[in-house]
């Protein structure tokens, strides 16, 4: 049962420096701004500048003409540089972290039991992650908030990418009985360089299953190499992240620059509304989870791993996070060892319930923003595939974000749109790591109780 410990955890701090700015090698860390900081400071920058320049050229067409060049030969590229760079990884970032979560599950006839409870538990409440995100945005309609004006121009700036978009969801690729036949590929490689995500998952799926019935002499050789693309993905995504503070400066200024404060109103609408639905479920969903299946008092819950709910909201990485929950699950809550050891790394891999809400919310919002109805079928697709997707993105800051432009190109929205929310992205990501971590640590509590551990903070009930 301790096995699965051995692939994961046991140097994520180290290798996370690059996204965090840890870097213990550095003496003059006084003078050194974590990665975060100089995030905000690209967004405030960023912000500054395109609403001043939208401000300023809105009455002289020939400033107008210089900031449009600028945001189009400058800001725009810089910015697809790094959206695309997390866009290459989507592939191998999926197939490894999946087929490797789920060969870490050891012998089926040995883990299963506990391997099917804590699956279906991930499953269930990303599920409901989801749906309190669709029931938010469906309420508020934050897209909705954009002038006629900001809209043709959105339109203009991505037309022909959703026409594109829109022939796809025409073609046999759109949802429907093809969708599921689909989900088994004639040709996994094939598969792979269309990005066809789905059929990748399944694929990833079944490889993991067969890993464990193999003998282990043979297959923990192919976990090896599993575990080694796992870590080069994370230094490829680090590399993305050093380019975010000029990215995301870019992006927003580029944004600003052409709509000025109708998207920031817009956008804080939608930050509002993706900040709620992760504290309802942060605080209401999973108090209800912990006293009903852990049997356990929430606020003390809470009150016993606020270390890491400020390490994942400071880090954005449930993998960074991993050491932190690890001792809080043995240490505060009373967690055997053996189910700390498996549930949380499968965790951090697989179970992304923050992830899953911001992924709704977000494909529901660029729908409403271009004008793309969505109805019960669509918005059904965006929750099975938000779950999916939740459980293939890396718990590294900004792993979502490649996984999201699949979940919208695949309904029929410009993947491009994307770049409206990464500008408020930053601080969205560091909130929805608290809820991927938290539903780790709830999920083995619920295991823990269920196979006949008395928690300690089981004493403490009320």
């Amino acid at each position: 049962m301790t096995e699965p410990k051995d692939p994961n955890p046991s140097n994520d701090e180290e290798e996370f420096d690059p996204l965090t700015d840890r870097e213990d090698e550095a003496a003059d860390d006084t003078v050194r701004l974590a990665l975060h900081t100089k995030i905000l400071i690209g967004l405030g920058v960023g912000a500054i500048l395109g609403i001043g320049a939208n401000t300023f050229s809105a009455s002289n067409p020939a400033i107008n003409e210089k900031v449009m060049w600028i945001a189009k030969y400058v800001s725009d590229p810089l910015g697809q540089v790094f959206l695309r760079m997390l866009f290459m990884v989507v592939v191998p970032l999926v197939f490894a972290s999946l087929a490797l979560g789920v060969a870490q599950l050891g012998d089926l006839k040995k883990l299963g039991r506990i391997g099917l409870k804590v699956m279906l538990y991930f499953l269930l409440v990303s599920a409901i992650a989801v749906m309190i995100g669709l029931s938010l945005v469906n309420t508020i309609r934050p897209g909705v908030g954009f002038s006629p004006e900001i809209q043709s121009q959105l339109m203009e700036t991505f037309g022909k990418e959703a026409e594109q978009k829109g022939e796809l969801a025409k073609s046999d690729q759109a949802f429907g009985v093809n969708t599921f036949v689909n989900i088994v590929p004639r040709n996994p490689i094939d598969a792979a360089a269309k990005t066809d995500m789905l059929a990748v998952i399944f694929f990833a799926l079944v490889f993991g299953i067969a890993l464990t019935l193999i003998p282990r002499e043979k297959s923990e050789h192919v976990q090896k190499l599993l575990d080694g693309v796992g870590e080069v993905i994370i230094k490829i995504v680090g590399f993305a992240m050093q380019l975010a503070p000029f990215a995301v400066a870019a992006l927003i200024f580029s944004t600003t620059a052409r709509f000025g404060w109708g998207v920031l109103r817009s956008l804080l609408w939608y930050a509002i509304c993706v900040l709620a639905g992760l504290a309802i479920h942060q605080f209401v969903v999973y108090s209800i989870l912990v006293k009903i299946f852990a049997r356990l008092n929430p606020l003390e819950f809470f009150r016993r791993i606020t270390p890491v709910m400020i390490t994942a909201f400071s880090t954005s990485s449930s993998n960074a996070t991993l050491p932190t929950s690890i001792k809080a699950a043995e240490e505060e809550l009373g967690v055997p060892p053996q189910i700390a050891g498996f549930v949380l790394p499968l965790g951090a891999t697989m179970n992304m319930n923050g992830t899953a809400l911001f992924e709704g919310v977000t494909c529901v919002f660029i729908a409403q923003v271009f004008g793309i109805h969505l109805g019960i079928g669509e918005q059904l697709v965006v929750v099975l595939l938000s779950v999916l997707m939740a459980v293939g993105a890396a718990g590294v800051p900004g792993g979502s974000i490649p996984l999201l432009m699949i979940v919208l190109s695949t309904i029929g929205v410009p993947p491009g749109g994307i770049a409206i929310i990464l500008g408020v992205d930053r601080i969205l990501d560091m909130s929805r790591t608290v809820p991927n971590v938290t539903g780790d640590l709830t999920c083995a509590c619920f295991i823990a109780r269920s196979e006949g551990v008395e928690l300690m903070t089981s004493q403490a009930k009320g």
